[in-house]
């Protein structure tokens, strides 16, 4: 094949979604990405009328880090391109990949710089994704990762389209010789010390040696695990479609489906959740551990800050550390008065509303705690007193989240838990105007 823009305008129009807004071309200052950023600028404003920009990432992790700025602001000066160069910190703790964590904090750092519907165009070729193939499966990586880089995915506000998937990097080289003088060499790619460079340059060589096909042939491979989980992945999607319960999965339709098949469904509904999912191993064991239980146990299994909690014949996919309110706090009586209950707990408002809670019977100022053991209120005028721990289990509100609930004291009197339940010895007249508490942004409690 031969690289051409030509060529990237026929891939472009078959992967980036017909709503995007824009192209974005992550420059590193290497010659792939000056051969990716010289064809888009080569379409000009023949592809949709988009208009083109470049985004360089300064990692700051070495002394070139000032020569691939000034090499991306040359050659995006040559070409007539807007550049953004944006500075992070990589953070990679004591064991941990710096290679990876590098990874993480770049296209985090891509994702933010998108705007609206922006499409993020990557230069890895056909040499990258081979190379991708055979790290995961020295991992072990199942279907998914097998499949490599995807050539279309969701990012940020926008997308990440990699176009040059099915093209040897000998192809980019040759249509970028032009640029030679506009691009950087990065000396992490020459450092052995990292995974993708030793097979890069001690292992590649010696396996197109042997078998010159070796790009084509894990290319195609792939492919075909990329066709593979779109199957499974549809296989999910249907099994899911009949488990679901809000947010939780049935439990009992779980136990019926086969061990494959429940395996693959909460796979891809932890895929859904942007949540990471934990080893074969981990995730079969975890299930096991949770279906098995018994009926009056309330099982919980913790991978990172993940976990997998059953309640009442329904599995929740929850934070590790589920929110709890803090310390109290006042709230003050007056319709405008809003009260932050912090991080991933929302926050709570008056409303007025006919009935509610009758304001004169309040002092100025209302306490508000989380839950401490033997509280007690009202429900309804002709009912008897009940304890917040018999109205929870009553209504069903998930054990872990009871200690997120606001409740909310007047002196020693609690006058409402949220807004779930209020003391009815504080309700104004059916026909009179009052005060209602409305949690808003709250977390999912029942």
């Amino acid at each position: 094949m031969v690289f051409s823009a030509a060529f990237l305008h026929a891939v472009l129009d078959a992967h980036v979604p017909p709503e995007v807004s824009g192209l974005v071309v992550a420059l590193s200052g290497g010659a792939d990405s000056a051969a990716l950023l010289g064809a888009a600028a080569a379409l000009g404003r023949n592809f949709r009328a988009l208009p083109l920009r470049a985004v360089h990432i300064d990692h700051g992790l070495q002394a070139a880090a000032a020569e691939f700025r000034g090499s991306c602001a040359r050659l995006c000066d040559h070409l007539g391109v807007p550049l953004t160069i944006i500075s992070i910190d990589v953070d990679a703790p004591a064991g941990a990949s710096l290679e990876a964590a590098a990874r993480d904090a770049r296209y985090r750092a891509l994702a933010a710089a998108l705007t609206p519907r922006e499409c993020l165009l990557t230069a890895h070729h056909r040499e990258d994704q081979a190379e991708t193939l055979l790290l995961q499966a020295l991992r072990g990586a199942g279907v998914k990762g097998l499949a490599a880089m995807p050539m279309c995915r969701i990012l940020g506000s926008g997308w990440h389209v990699r176009p040059l998937l099915d093209v040897p990097q000998s192809e980019l080289l040759r249509f970028g010789e032009h640029l030679v003088n506009l691009k950087s060499i990065d000396p992490m790619n020459e450092d052995l010390r990292f995974d993708r460079s030793f097979l890069r340059r001690q292992i590649w060589p010696m396996l197109v040696e042997r078998w010159p096909g070796a790009g084509v042939a894990l290319s195609r491979t792939a492919r075909h695990m990329a066709e593979a989980q779109a199957l499974l992945d549809g296989a999910a999607a249907a099994d899911l479609s009949s488990l679901r319960d809000g947010e939780a999965l049935l439990v009992p339709g779980l136990r019926v489906l086969s061990q494959l098949r429940r395996m693959n469904a909460v796979r891809f509904w932890l895929w859904e959740a942007d949540a990471e999912a934990p080893s074969a191993a981990r995730l079969s064991e975890a299930l096991r551990q949770v279906l098995d239980a018994d009926q009056d146990q309330l099982p919980a299994v913790v991978w990172g800050n993940t976990a997998l909690r059953r309640y009442r014949q329904r599995l929740f996919l929850t934070a590790a550390d589920p929110p709890r309110l803090d310390g109290p706090r006042h709230w003050a009586v007056r319709p405008d008065a809003r009260l932050d209950l912090g991080p991933g707990l929302g926050s709570l408002a008056w409303v007025t509303q006919t009935g509610g809670i009758a304001a004169e019977r309040l002092p100025e100022s209302l306490i508000v705690r989380r839950r401490e053991g033997g509280e007690t209120l009202r429900p309804k005028p002709t009912g008897r007193t009940q304890s917040v721990q018999h109205l929870c289990q009553s209504r069903g509100v998930l054990p872990w989240m009871r200690d997120a609930l606001p409740l909310i004291f007047a002196g020693d009197a609690l006058i409402a838990v949220a807004d779930l339940w209020e003391d009815a010895r504080f309700s104004a007249p059916a026909d009179a105007p009052g005060l209602a508490v409305e949690w808003r942004g709250a977390p999912i409690v029942v």
